[in-house]
C-alpha cells in the first residue's frame, strides 16, 4: 500500500498530537469523498511553526503574518464557473502517483484557533488538512458560491471523520 502523504515535520511538537495519522486520515478521506483513489495520487505536507509560515507567507502571497494553512496546487483545476466543481485530476493507473501539491501547517497558529474555538487541537487539525487539499484539488472560498460548495464538502467529509461541524454557529 502507497503512502499518500510525503511528511516533513519541522517543528516535533506536531508528534505530540499525531500529525502523520491525523494527515493520512484526513487526506485518504478527502480522497475517497471525491471518488479519487487515495493509493493514485500524493502530496507533501510540511509541519512547521509560525516562524516558517510567515515566511512561507509573505514570499508567496505577500502577507507578513502568521497563518493556519497554505496550499500550493501541482495545477490548476479551478472551475472556470462559480460554485462549480474543478476538474478533479485522472491518474493513468500507472506505476507513479499523480502529484497533487503541498500543504504547510503552522503548530501555534492551529493550536491557539483549536482552544479558541472550544474545539479539541485533532479535529480542528484535521478540518485544516482537509480544507488544504479541497485547495490543491481545485476547490476554493474566494466568493460566496464558490465557498459554499468548499465548505459543505468539508462539513461532509469531516462528519465521516465523525468531526462535528466547524460552521456550526453555537452560543
Amino acid at each position: 500500500m502507497r503512502e499518500t502523504v510525503d511528511l516533513l515535520i519541522e517543528d516535533p511538537r506536531w508528534q505530540t498530537i499525531g500529525l502523520e495519522e491525523i494527515s493520512q486520515a484526513a487526506v485518504d478521506a478527502t480522497l475517497r469523498h471525491l471518488r479519487l483513489d487515495p493509493e493514485a495520487f500524493e502530496l507533501s505536507l510540511m509541519g512547521c511553526d509560525d516562524a516558517r509560515i510567515r515566511a512561507l507567507n509573505v514570499e508567496f502571497r505577500e502577507k507578513d503574518k502568521a497563518t493556519n494553512v497554505l496550499s500550493w496546487p501541482s495545477e490548476e483545476r479551478a472551475s472556470e464557473q462559480r460554485g462549480g466543481m474543478p476538474e478533479l485530476p485522472q491518474t493513468g493507473g500507472g506505476p507513479f502517483a499523480e502529484e497533487l501539491g503541498d500543504i504547510a501547517i503552522a503548530y501555534e497558529t492551529c493550536v491557539r484557533e483549536a482552544e479558541e474555538l472550544g474545539r479539541s487541537a485533532t479535529d480542528h487539525v484535521t478540518h485544516l488538512i482537509v480544507h488544504g487539499v479541497l485547495h490543491l484539488l481545485g476547490f476554493d472560498h474566494i466568493d460566496d458560491k464558490d465557498a459554499a460548495l468548499m465548505e459543505g464538502l468539508e462539513r461532509e467529509i469531516l462528519e465521516i471523520l465523525g468531526i462535528s461541524d466547524p460552521y456550526r454557529i453555537t452560543d
